[in-house]
């Protein structure tokens, strides 16, 4: 057991708080702990920082970026006048620069936060809980309270064949020191369309299957007009299949899907698989001490953050649920408060907003049509496409729509749904509209900016009850 940033050692008469775990939600766990007074025992194994920093959102959003500036200099042609290209030139200087990216903020946002919390000792090493406390290679650490924060890794499908197979996933991906000329990516998911378009930018044949159609939990709109849009980046796109093997061939990888009963093979050099992960739940002793699992692998834990077991609370990836690197600070931080305080704060996802990183962007926040519907709501929806939107005819891209969810009885927003070049930054209006319990009529007579995307959120809403098509600029 390592203990090399160690800033207040209690080993010998206990923590109040052992947080296992050295990712974004382990660090706003022991942050939180420390500015209430508690010591903690900040457990890490492998590289700190986790998943986000190291091989999840830092590095693929940089390489997105790399893949919309090459999009963007050959799309230039649109503008009347304009004409463009680019390449990549050096594509180990691309994966160096992501590298550096990673290693610094790694270092700023997490290693050189530490001497800064004077109550938190950093433990590196594999942790067991063992009924009274935790064991960190062999070495028990007496703690008041525990709360494990261990994350998730890529899944891999239940596909004959695939465990022989050099699969790539969305980490080793990233780290690829030569680009591939052919890539097949299973998995529809945000990590499967963000990563199959970029490689498709790059100048990599792209095909993305998966079993149901792409972003199954989004809005269908959505998913059709983001599916015509990949296809439109040259990626080959097939949906509604089911695979039946796969196997290492002289020049690559071979895949044998089903589709409409007819076997059908596709050969590419590499293949990535994304479809999903899986909670890091397993080595640690859970089942044993009495904490509970989900048969996907996940902690189970109640609204307060905790688990079968009094005293030990889980947060953040390991729970199989929203897994997003903010939703696991924000339940890290709800588990530490009510770990140290018996306090009973709940956690709460009605306003989460989530992003996919494709181009266009997809975010959205709240309810779905069918998910309001199930959940006993009368749902009233308004669609926007992009060509009614100011910006998007200013900058000549309309590719995109904006769809709006309402309770029809009451008016009030109960979700939304953005593809846009930009619908990143402006979902956040939504979860503010949604969060106040705001009704389309208040989101239609709210004073928005011109020609920005976010005044779409304003069409939509105004759509319940007018044709935007014809009100003039700024009206309504």
């Amino acid at each position: 057991m390592s203990d090399c940033c160690s800033t207040n050692d209690k080993s010998k008469n206990g923590y109040d708080l052992a947080v296992i775990g050295a990712g974004s939600a382990g660090f706003s766990a022991a942050i939180t702990a420390a500015e209430q007074g508690a010591n903690v025992a900040l457990i890490g194994h492998g590289t700190i920082g986790g998943t986000c920093v190291n091989i999840g959102c830092v590095p693929s959003k940089t390489m997105i970026r790399a893949a919309e500036a090459l999009h963007g200099a050959r799309a230039a042609g649109r503008f009347p006048g304009l004409a463009g290209e680019a390449n990549i030139v050096d594509w180990g200087r691309l994966i160096a620069a992501k590298d550096d990216l990673v290693a610094t903020l790694r270092q700023k946002k997490y290693i050189d936060l530490l001497p800064d919390y004077n109550g938190v000792a950093y433990l590196e090493g594999a942790a067991r809980l063992n009924g009274q406390g935790v064991v960190v290679d062999g070495a028990t650490i007496a703690a008041d309270k525990i709360i494990v924060a261990t994350g998730s890794a890529p899944g891999l499908p239940d596909i004959p064949g695939i465990a022989d197979v050099p699969y790539l996933t969305s980490t080793t991906a990233l780290e690829l020191a030569d680009q591939p000329a052919s890539l097949m990516v299973l998995g529809g998911g945000y990590i499967g369309c963000e990563l199959a378009q970029m490689f498709a930018r790059a100048g990599t044949k792209v095909t993305l299957v998966t079993r149901s159609r792409l972003l199954p939990g989004a809005e269908p709109e959505i998913s059709e007009a983001l599916t015509r849009y990949l296809m439109d980046d040259g990626i080959s796109v097939l949906t509604g299949l089911s695979y039946r093997a796969m196997k290492t061939v002289e020049n690559g990888v071979e895949l044998t899907i089903d589709r409409g009963g007819r076997p059908e093979l596709l050969t590419t050099q590499r293949v990535l698989v994304a479809t999903g992960r899986r909670p890091n739940s397993a080595g640690l002793g859970l089942e044993e001490a009495g904490v509970r699992l989900s048969p996907n692998g996940g902690i189970v834990v109640d609204e307060r953050m905790r688990t079968s077991k009094p005293g030990v609370y889980a947060a953040g990836d390991v729970t199989g649920r929203d897994q997003f690197v903010y939703m696991a600070a924000y339940g890290a931080k709800l588990a530490t408060l009510n770990a140290l305080n018996g306090g009973s704060l709940a956690y709460d996802s009605t306003a989460m907003p989530w992003v996919t990183f494709t181009d266009p962007q997809v975010a959205g926040v709240g309810l779905t049509e069918k998910a309001a519907r199930a959940a006993g709501f009368e749902p009233k929806t308004s669609i926007v496409p992009l060509d009614q939107v100011p910006r998007a005819l200013a900058a000549r891209d309309t590719r995109g729509l904006i769809k709006l969810v309402a309770d029809a009885g009451t008016d009030r927003l109960l979700g939304g749904q953005i593809l846009a070049p930009e619908g990143a930054d402006s979902v956040q209006t939504l979860v503010l509209a949604i969060k106040h319990g705001m009704t389309t009529k208040e989101l239609g007579e709210t004073i928005f900016p011109y020609l920005t995307t976010v005044e779409g959120l304003k069409l939509a809403a105004q759509g319940f009850g007018k044709d935007v098509a014809k009100l003039s600029c700024c009206a309504g």
